[in-house]
Order: structure tokens, then sequence, then C-alpha cells
């Protein structure tokens, strides 16, 4: 097999350089482990270091030919993870990468089975009232002892300045040393980036839908699915009004793009 060399993104478009990197269409995806991931956040959460991850799946990153801004937010990310299997799969097969899939309901569900990692100032932003309510409800039933200081769940509009500057000043005021982020792509990744400085003693970590798997709202699928890659079609058959582009559509063009991709950066190796 042709494995093509994975690359370490330049400090002007990477925060923490920790891991190397790899391309997925336009986003530049961190080539490691669920463990070593986890050590990391863990450590910038402890020591009071700013910064923010993205999870990135294949919908995303298709995304971001597109949304510049998006691009933008992925590449300036501390972490960009690799959130669905195909994602993955790029980095393990085509660059060769000793990577795993680093998914956000997977990242959080490690977080918080960590005694020591639930017991930081963990704050969740996102979603709908109901469901932050469920979340951390089930949080604090599975995990005794995890660390809860404060949520919010933002109106599904634009927020003027103050209420914005309302929502940073809770979190700041809540000593939160880890935000989790549910608002969706490309909002969450936007807003973490435009807020990362200003809360410039937590980590920010963009989970998606996370918060609906682990609140009981949405039913994940079976590990075996999961395993396999056919998560998608598992969340497809649950909402198929609103997901069937995504997937169908999207991930056609993710299969696309990375075959291009490919072509061109085999093409670059051999003529070199």
């Amino acid at each position: 097999m042709l494995f093509l060399k994975s690359s370490t993104i330049p400090i002007a478009t990477m925060q923490n350089k920790v891991f190397n990197t790899y391309p997925v269409v336009n986003a530049n995806i961190a080539s490691t482990t669920m463990t070593k991931a986890l050590n990391e956040v863990a450590r910038m959460a402890k020591s009071g270091n700013p910064g923010y991850a993205c999870f990135v799946n294949a919908h995303v990153s298709v995304m971001t030919k597109k949304n510049s801004a998006l691009k933008k937010a992925i590449n300036s990310a501390t972490f960009a993870f690799p959130d669905g299997m195909p994602v993955y799969l790029v980095g393990h097969y085509l660059f060769g990468q000793n990577n795993q899939k680093i998914s956000g309901p997977d990242f959080l569900q490690k977080t918080f089975e960590d005694k020591d990692f639930r017991a930081l100032n963990h704050y969740f932003y996102g979603g709908q009232e109901e469901t932050l309510e469920l979340l951390i409800k089930e949080l604090n039933q599975k995990y005794p002892g995890c660390n809860i200081v404060g949520s919010e769940s933002p109106p599904f509009r634009t927020l003027s300045e103050e209420e914005e500057e309302q929502a940073l000043d809770k979190m700041i005021n809540a000593k939160a040393q880890i935000i989790w982020i549910g608002l969706g792509a490309p909002k969450q990744e936007l807003w973490m980036q435009k807020n990362t400085k200003k809360l410039n003693s937590s980590i920010l970590l963009g989970v998606g839908a996370a918060f609906d798997f682990h609140s009981g709202s949405l039913n994940r699928a079976p590990a075996i699915m999961q395993k396999i890659g056919m998560e998608w079609l598992h969340r497809l058959l649950q909402e198929p009004g609103r997901l069937w582009k995504r997937y169908l559509v999207t991930n056609s063009l993710f299969v696309y793009y990375t075959f291009i991709d490919t072509i061109k950066l085999s093409f670059k190796k051999m003529t070199k």
C-alpha cells in the first residue's frame, strides 16, 4: 500500500503541535490515540492552558470546501480529532498513521469515567434545557464525584453582544476548566474560535450530538455498527428527514474529494 506523508501544521494555523496532522479534504486532523488525546486535554485543563478542540467527521470536513470560516476555525484549533470512521480511515490507511477514531461522544464518556478527570470543573453550553437537565442527571448517576459547575442552553437565534458576554461571564465566574460545547457544526467551531481567548483558563470541546446521546434524548448506534463505520446509517434511520442529505450526498462528496486528493498527493510524491 502506498502511504503518503503526514505533515505538521505551521504555528500560524495550529496552536498546539503535540500531534502530527494529516489532511482530510480541507481539514488538518490530529494523528493520535484516544489515550494520548485524553491525557493532553487533561494536562491543559489542570494547568489552565486555554485552547479548543474540534471533532471532525466526514460531513464537517466536506463543509470546509465551501465554508472558509469553518475551515479556518478547524485549522486554528488546538486539536482537530477524527470524529468519524471515514476521517480516521484516511489517516490510518492512506497516510499509514497509528491513530484511532476519537469521537465527541466517546471522548465525553472516557473523560467522566476517569475519577480525576471528572473532578475538574466542567461546564455545558448548548442543546435544549431539558437535554442538559437529563445529561447532568445521567452523568451524576453513572459517575459519582463528577464536578459540574454550570450549564446553559442558549436560545436558537443569534445572540446580542450583551447576551454573549453574559454567557461568557457565567463560565468565567464558575471557574470552568473544561467547557463542553453542543451547538452543532459549524456554529460550535466558530463559537469556540471566537471566544477561546476570552475564556483564557479553559479548554473548549465541541462535541456536537454528545449531549443528546449521553442524556438519552437520542439513541446511539450499537457498538458493532460504530466499529464497522455504519453509525451514520443508524442516525439516518432515526432522523431521515433531517439527515438524508448529510449522509447520502455529503458522504458521496467525501469519497470524491478524498479520491481526487489521493491522486494529487500521489502524483506530487512521484514527481519529487
